[in-house]
């Protein structure tokens, strides 16, 4: 058993590629966690999307155990995602360290997730251990790179660290600062036992494993412990560290991070957040846990062939079961039949779901287009959350139409600042401060309407930054604005699959381009199928797909011209026909129109 005092937990917190999963994999080679052996690239990433997308998407625990100075110490990393949408993860984890390591490129500089991820350590009351990594690269600047982070962080220079993740330079001192600097946990072995849960994960073979901080006390195996917001009584029948794998021990003491295995069969038995304690009269305190993840984009996800409906249902069962910031609800469609209206924490999450999808469970999806939760006040009085945009009342019903509203801060080199202005300009963003972190690289802030955010801004900054250019940003509150429902209607009935809300302004240009767009996507029919876009009864565009033609007086060689007219009224007679009773046939690929759309026109800029 470790005293608390020998016992240090910390994060790796970083923007997106800075090298968090690759140090993480020097500690462990340099603190003997793992041998040469078992080393691979990015250890800890071991779901095949993240070594496919070479990013980490789930946070994971590590626990090693490092000689200092004769003494043995016990470090507990928790290696975390660097993308915004994957925030939620982050500040899970740093709940429960008491430092962070916080990682700069040595070249790319302070990037826009790194202020994030630095100010939420700072909030946690975190130690902020601040590295330099890649110094070994020949176009690093050290140097410029210090006084941005003095600058834009408060951090001393002097205190920052110097490494190379990838060669191991430099990792002995950062494992030494991290036992100087982060101090040790505070809890009482002796106290009643009060741990808190930071995840979660379903093991086929075990069931549900929880990971836990120990805050006070010790836990045994065998010993009855209680779940106190669910109210659930378990025996542990199994508890331990992660070496990465899981590794068993007889006790978790306080300021020790680990595993319980209690029989639990299923994962909706535990919440993160939750606070286990032992069963008796008298448990702990329930500690403060975490603020629900806000599902802030929605779209809908269908079998492409209907009968894999039970198939895709049982799938989302079981990727929800390990990713508790995700939520999906069944609906239907009239275009598309059955399937699930799912929530995601943003653009990035959602590629994710549905790429482990198709590739778990061998299901191919159409998916919606997405958007973003809005809010309706009605002239009742009546207040709701729309999910989807079939949900949005009628126009003369509605008071107040509120759209989430979202601070951005774009990180970039100082020669490009006139075309992100031009680009929130574009979007209608709201100019808030301009703030230098050196004489080359700035940073922009701007208040914007998170559904022009997730769409295509990052791709649109990287592309008028020459992929310079970073971005974070976080919610404000919902603010009134001109919103429309845009309905898409082919052969005069709406295709509610199709539908979106956007602003009135840009509903018209909106509309036209997905108007042209389905009209190169549906085939054409023996009849003339009309397509239109239409806020409420006002139609704003229209394109006719025209019908195929016959030729029906081919075998007619002169003669009277009342022989050809009577063949033309018979075809044109069964036209109107096959109009009234013929349904169209729209693609699946037509479905993604409305999102294509998007992209077309920002090329056309």
């Amino acid at each position: 058993m470790t005293a608390p005092k020998y016992i240090r937990n910390f994060s790796i917190i970083a923007h997106i590629d800075h090298g968090k999963s690759t140090l993480a994999d020097r500690l462990m080679e340099r603190t003997g966690t793992v041998s040469e052996r078992e080393m691979k690239q990015q250890l800890l990433d071991d779901m095949d999307i993240e070594r496919q997308r070479g990013i980490t998407i789930k946070a994971r625990a590590v626990t090693m155990h490092y000689q200092f100075e004769g003494q043995t110490y016990e470090l507990n990393l928790i290696d975390t995602p660097g993308h915004v949408d994957f925030q939620y993860e982050v500040s899970r984890s740093l709940a429960c360290c008491e430092g962070a390591v916080l990682l700069v490129d040595a070249f790319q500089g302070v990037e826009a997730q790194t202020v994030a991820n630095a100010y939420s350590a700072m909030e946690h009351n975190l130690t902020v251990v601040p590295v330099l990594n890649k110094i070994d690269l020949v176009h690093a600047r050290p140097d410029e790179v210090k006084e941005e982070m003095e600058h834009t962080l408060g951090i001393d220079a002097e205190d920052v660290l110097g490494c190379s993740a990838k060669t191991g330079v430099g990792c002995e001192e950062v494992l030494a600062a991290i036992i100087d600097r982060v101090p040790a946990p505070e809890g009482d072995p002796k106290a009643t036992f009060q741990a808190m849960v930071f995840d979660a994960h379903y093991d086929e073979f075990r069931g549900a494993i929880t990971y836990i901080r120990v805050v006070n006390g010790t836990v045994r195996k065998g010993q009855k412990i209680k779940f106190l917001q669910q109210g659930t009584k378990h025996e542990v029948i199994e508890l331990g560290h992660f070496t990465p794998q899981r590794e068993a021990a007889d006790t978790l003491t306080a300021g020790q991070v680990g595993y319980l295995i209690c029989n639990i069969k299923s994962l909706g038995n535990v919440h993160v957040g939750d606070t286990v304690s032992t069963s008796g009269d008298h448990p702990a305190e329930v500690l403060p846990g975490y603020e629900e993840p806000k599902r802030m984009v929605f779209c809908g996800l269908y079998p492409s062939d209907g009968q894999d409906f039970k198939q895709l249902r049982d799938a989302l069962d079981r990727l929800a079961i390990n990713d508790p910031s995700f939520e999906f609800a069944p609906e239907t469609s009239d275009a598309l039949g059955f399937g699930f209206r799912c929530g995601f924490l943003g653009m990035l999450h959602m590629e994710i779901i549905q790429q482990r999808l198709e590739q778990e469970a061998d299901v191919d999806l159409i998916q919606t287009a997405p958007n973003v939760t809005y809010q309706v006040e009605t002239h009742n009085g009546e207040f709701f959350e729309i999910h989807t945009p079939q949900d949005v009342p009628d126009g003369g019903d509605i008071e107040e139409f509120r759209q989430p509203i979202v601070r951005v801060s774009f990180v970039l080199p100082t020669e490009y600042i006139g075309a992100v202005m031009k680009l929130n300009a574009d979007r209608r963003g709201v100019y808030v401060r301009t703030e230098y972190l050196s004489t080359t690289r700035a940073m922009l802030v701007y208040d914007l309407a998170l559904a022009d955010v997730i769409y295509d801004m990052h791709d649109k900054l990287k592309t008028v930054t020459r992929g310079y250019g970073t971005m974070d940003y976080e919610l404000l509150g919902y603010e009134g604005g001109d919103l429309v429902r845009l309905d898409i209607l082919v052969k005069n009935e709406r295709v509610d699959a199709l539908s979106i809300v956007c602003d009135k302004r840009d509903a018209d240009r909106r509309g036209r381009a997905v108007i042209k767009k389905l009209k190169k996507e549906i085939p054409r029919h023996m009849f003339e199928v009309a397509l239109q876009a239409a806020i409420g009864t006002r139609i704003i565009a229209r394109e006719n797909i025209s019908a195929m033609r016959k030729n029906v007086t081919a075998k007619c060689y002169g003669g009277d011209i009342s022989r050809k007219r009577k063949l033309w009224e018979k075809q044109k007679a069964g036209k109107k026909r096959m109009k009234s009773i013929g349904s169209v046939d729209i693609p699946q690929k037509a479905f993604l129109a409305v999102l294509e759309t998007g992209e077309e026109e920002g090329k056309k800029k």
